[in-house]
């Protein structure tokens, strides 16, 4: 008999330990086929949106289309990131009340097609700051929206997968999304032409918006086993961060290091800023950005989900060193007059960026969900997310201010930051795959 496509599906893209239920309950350990591949098209198709809709580059480009001021692109990134973590420690009571914790990512994703639904309308009917400021706040609540299925996907993925497979369904749904966002970089390149059409965008942010609706329809499939209640008594947000960032120590090294690995994060849009200083607007200046994300995806997501699972801690590492090296290497080819002004070098740099940043963020996202279990790994995805939230505004504030000397000052801070984080990375503790089962 042939078995179900989910389960082909699975046994081509995931390497398994032959077949570890991991401490899963039966019934949803039988069912990891159809989790694992329903969660790779669910988490595939809000990458592709996030693609559609990103802060970096598609809304910066739109911004400067409708002639919003130059204040609120500054506050894009800010937003869209911080708004996205900060509120997670607040929601954790509420979180630990779910038995199921997949309808939560649901409500989530029908959220963020709302807000990119608002985004699109104002990009196609208003102009100045009124689109600006508009834009701005419906990304404040995509954000939130996406607060929602970050904090729970952690949460369905620690539950429904077994260790040493996780780390691969986030890298399979990098390299899907991947494979949309090449597309997408193509098209806007082959057929972008030399005006940026604010029209021409809010129909791509509009069709973009469709693929959470999409992805909530696949991620309801996903088979959950109900959990209990926990006690009502539960400590509060503010405590439950204070006790974990005081009393846990490799959760607290492990917040460090992340902030330290900002340096994959907060590189590109200033490599984007340096480009757009040499020319190349319109829709067709935007798709090698584009489409450079698109590659980063589709090679670093197999490369890395593969090797989170056997050391998300040493995944980390590798791409702070990566992203450092990249970014001073920019900075002394930036010191050549012949070479900067090279049609090729802003988005050769911005893929390299791109691909160091899809390590970090598999990495840290498999190392999170490995270091804790059951209610924990709530609690620990939830309070580094807000930890992260406010180290991410302290730290885009200090880069802010260092640019007012020039993108180069700014991007040499962050390389500094990526120094640093190398040695902080190798203390942290090993929790992934073969490494922490031999030691």
């Amino acid at each position: 008999m042939t078995p179900p496509l989910s389960e082909r599906l699975y046994q081509r893209l995931v390497g398994t330990d032959d077949g570890a239920a991991g401490g899963l309950d039966q019934e949803v350990a039988a069912a990891v086929p159809r989790n694992a591949t329903r969660q790779v098209g669910a988490l595939a198709l809000q990458s592709a949106g996030d693609l559609v809709v990103d802060a970096k580059t598609v809304l910066a480009w739109l911004l400067a289309a409708v002639g919003a001021p130059t204040a609120v692109a500054g506050l894009l990134v800010p937003v869209r990131e911080s708004g996205s973590m900060l509120p997670q420690a607040a929601l954790v009571p509420w979180l630990r009340r779910k038995p199921v914790r997949k309808w939560v990512w649901v409500a989530g994703a029908v959220g963020q097609f709302a807000a990119v639904t608002v985004m699109a309308l104002l990009a196609a009917t208003a102009t100045g700051a009124t689109a600006g400021w508009g834009i701005l706040a419906a990304l404040a609540g995509f954000a939130l929206a996406r607060s929602l299925t970050s904090l729970a996907s952690k949460d369905v993925l620690g539950r429904t997968i077994p260790p040493g497979q996780r780390g691969q369904i986030n890298g399979w749904a990098s390299v899907a999304s991947g494979v949309v966002a090449i597309t997408l970089g193509l098209a806007l390149r082959v057929f972008g032409g030399d005006e940026t059409d604010p029209v021409a965008l809010a129909w791509l942010i509009g069709v973009g918006g469709l693929t959470w609706l999409l992805a909530a329809a696949v991620f309801a499939g996903v088979v959950e086993r109900p959990e209990p209640d926990p006690a009502d008594d539960a400590p509060g947000a503010v405590a439950t961060a204070v006790r974990l960032l005081r009393d846990d120590r490799p959760f607290r090294h492990f917040v460090v290091a992340r902030t330290l690995l900002l340096v994959s994060a907060l590189t590109p849009p200033f490599v984007v800023t340096l480009a757009g200083q040499q020319g190349g607007a319109g829709l067709a200046g935007l798709g090698p950005f584009v489409l450079g994300s698109g590659i980063a995806s589709l090679i670093g997501g197999r490369l890395w989900g593969r090797a989170s699972d056997r050391s998300s801690r040493l995944v980390m590492v590798a791409a702070a060193v990566i992203a450092t090296g990249i970014t001073l290497t920019f900075l002394a080819v930036l010191q050549v007059d012949a070479l900067r002004e090279a049609a090729w070098l802003y988005p050769t740099t911005y893929l390299l960026l791109a691909i160091a940043h899809t390590g970090t963020r598999i990495g840290r996202k498999t190392y999170v969900v490995d270091l804790a279990s059951g209610n924990q790994r709530t609690e620990y995805v939830a309070v580094s997310n807000a930890a992260m939230g406010l180290l991410l505004l302290v730290t885009g504030a200090v880069s802010s201010a260092v640019a007012t000397q020039g993108p180069q000052a700014a991007l040499l801070f962050l390389a500094v930051l990526g120094l640093v984080a190398v040695p902080v990375g190798l203390r942290l503790p090993e929790v992934s795959g073969e490494r922490a089962a031999a030691g």
